[in-house]
């Protein structure tokens, strides 16, 4: 039976193909008490599925290629060793026999016990097997339940557009969409060489960090799906409309053919921006813009080059901290990474944002789990680093360095205090006077600011007086300024770049930037977004920095603008009270 599923459209484009779930919990599991003369055919309902899930993990080892990495091979040694470990058998045999609890109970309530001791193993590596445990817990708990006990082999598949021929083709050559309650920002980075064609979640807005890094990899995305990851089967055909924020489950041949249709004109339409590539971005006017791009690797640079970049406007360089469990990585790792990214923009400008995390940027899983009134209120970007002075020293240092073999700009997040701002400066300062002693050569840097805080929107020229240049992150700014969590999908329909009191703050920035003779760009969603290039170019923006995937649309929308003519509609627009009825380009 076809049916769809509404969520938030944060990713352009349309995906065809069969659906990968990937559980983000334990399965539901039933809690009941048992009669002694069910033991026996509930240990042996355990054994049983154990027996089979084994076999499984067995079958996944011949399976293996072998190119594939060590670490593949290891972990599912690891799960085979789990399984047939006596602590976790033993123990389930006693909440069975002693307690009379159901099988499924059992298993949990044993999980709960070795993830315990896991816990406080001191060795780092032991620890981590903790999730090994739950991962075997949960393939035994779908087992019981008649549910999959694995996912379909990506590494297996290829990705590709839909043809409607393969919906009879059940060898592994057909596309994958991946379906998910949630992802982590570490996750996501996994997927940039995999080969899932589009992805849905449960949770998340537009501009959460998920929704984020799915653009920079430029598949069709939808998020806030609420129970789309119950709703929709592994294997199940659906389609995902990035366009529309619109999952299709198990699409008619007639539904399926019309969308196969649109793929074909969004492929055709991506192959004619490419033709802008190497066009200068200057406005009908003769107006020359910057078209700068976001990046959260040093590879990503290549991809920047290619689509026309003139440089970097934001390398987010909290990627390199993130999935290490705690374990932050130390100066010459940094500063290789930071080389690398000014080497691979060969000779362009490189916006290095020192480290923020926190709210919807965890380092690690552990970090996400945590109790915290609010996050995105804590101790985050700037106030982590300044609590964190030695690890603060370490990135200056390794920026510093990278900026020997190219330009770099530093660019510092989520001020919002003066002080904040001298304690920054302090350290940048100690930084090079350490490199100094220790004889190390290091470059020059500009220093700049994100003005993504309300407290320093309105506080622009104590910002104008210390820094170099500023760069406007609406993605916070609007956030902060409307009191909306951007990763809550519950009150999604609220976050409103088109907002009056957002406009006002952009545009003021904007001026007061212009006015002091000061670089500002605009490095938040709403610079990569189509709709509002015009808009901003009215509002005087001459720097966008955006994914990489944006870059052409946006080109396109300025070589059509006539930035003169935009002013004043620009200012009506900004006036109005509902500045979305005034969005009308003249």
């Amino acid at each position: 039976m076809t049916f769809s599923i509404h969520g938030l459209a944060v990713a352009r484009g349309i995906a065809i193909g069969k659906a990968v779930l990937v559980a983000s919990s334990r399965v539901d599991v039933a809690h009941y008490f048992i009669e002694p003369a069910q033991i026996a055919s509930e240990l042996a309902r355990i054994d049983q599925s154990r027996q089979a899930v084994m076999l499984e993990v067995q079958r996944l080892q011949k399976l293996v290629p072998k190119d594939a990495p060590p670490e593949l091979s290891a972990l599912l040694e690891v799960h085979l060793m789990l399984l047939q470990d006596e602590l976790l058998a033993e123990g389930v045999k006693h909440w069975v026999t002693d307690r009379l609890y159901n099988a499924e109970w059992a298993l949990t309530s044993q999980l709960e016990v070795v993830a315990r001791q896991f816990d406080d193993m001191e060795d780092a590596y032991l620890r981590e097997r903790k999730g090994d445990l739950e991962q075997v817990v949960e393939r035994l708990l779908r087992h019981m339940k008649g549910l999959p006990t694995s996912l379909p082999q990506p590494a297996q598949r290829k990705p590709g557009t839909w043809q409607q021929d393969q919906l009879l083709d059940d060898s592994h050559d057909v596309p994958l969409v991946l379906i998910a309650h949630d992802l982590s920002p570490a996750d996501m980075l996994q997927f940039k060489q995999s080969v899932f064609t589009g992805f849905v979640t449960d949770v998340g807005g537009k501009t959460s960090h998920t929704a984020i890094v799915a653009r920079s990899l430029d598949i069709p995305a939808v998020v806030g799906a609420r129970n789309a990851s119950h709703l929709v089967h592994q294997d199940d055909w659906v389609i995902i409309d990035g366009d529309a924020g619109v999952i299709i489950v198990s699409p008619s041949p007639i539904i399926l053919a019309e969308y196969a249709f649109k793929q074909r004109q969004a492929q055709l339409e991506r192959e004619r921006l490419t033709r802008l590539r190497h066009t200068p971005s200057v406005t009908l006017a003769g107006q020359k813009i910057q078209l700068l791009a976001n990046i959260e690797l040093p590879e990503d640079a290549a991809v920047a080059l290619s689509v026309g970049a003139v440089g970097v406007g934001l390398f987010r360089s909290e990627f390199l901290f993130m999935g290490r469990e705690g374990e932050l990585p130390g100066e010459e790792e940094q500063y290789q990474a930071y080389r690398r990214a000014v080497e691979g923009m060969k000779g362009l400008p490189v916006t290095i944002r020192t480290v923020d995390v926190g709210a919807d940027k965890p380092l690690d899983r552990t970090s996400k789990d945590e109790a915290h009134l609010n996050p995105a209120l804590g101790l985050r970007a700037i106030r982590w680093s300044l609590a964190d002075p030695s690890m603060f020293l370490s990135q200056l240092r390794a920026i510093l360095r990278a900026a020997l073999h190219g330009s770099v700009n530093l660019l510092i997040p989520m001020l919002a205090h003066t002080r904040e701002i001298h304690q920054t400066f302090v350290l940048l300062a100690q930084a090079r006077e350490q490199l100094d002693k220790k004889g190390v050569a290091y470059g020059a840097v500009k220093v700049g600011a994100m003005i993504e805080v309300p407290a320093a929107a309105l506080n622009l020229p104590v910002f104008l007086k210390y820094f170099d240049f500023l760069s406007v992150g609406t993605n916070d700014l609007i956030q902060y300024t409307l009191a909306i969590d951007r990763a809550d999908e519950q009150v999604a329909h609220l976050y409103d770049p088109l907002h009056p009191a957002i406009l006002q703050l952009v545009a003021n920035t904007i001026a007061q930037g212009a006015a002091a003779g000061k670089d500002i760009s605009l490095c938040g969603e709403m610079a990569g977004d189509p709709t509002l290039t015009r808009l901003l170019l009215g509002l005087g923006l001459r720097q966008f920095s955006m994914h990489p995937t944006q870059i052409l649309r946006v080109k396109q929308e300025v070589l059509r603008a006539d930035a003169g003519r935009l002013a004043a509609w620009a200012q009506r627009v900004m006036a109005a009270e509902d500045p979305a009825a005034e969005m009308l380009v003249p």
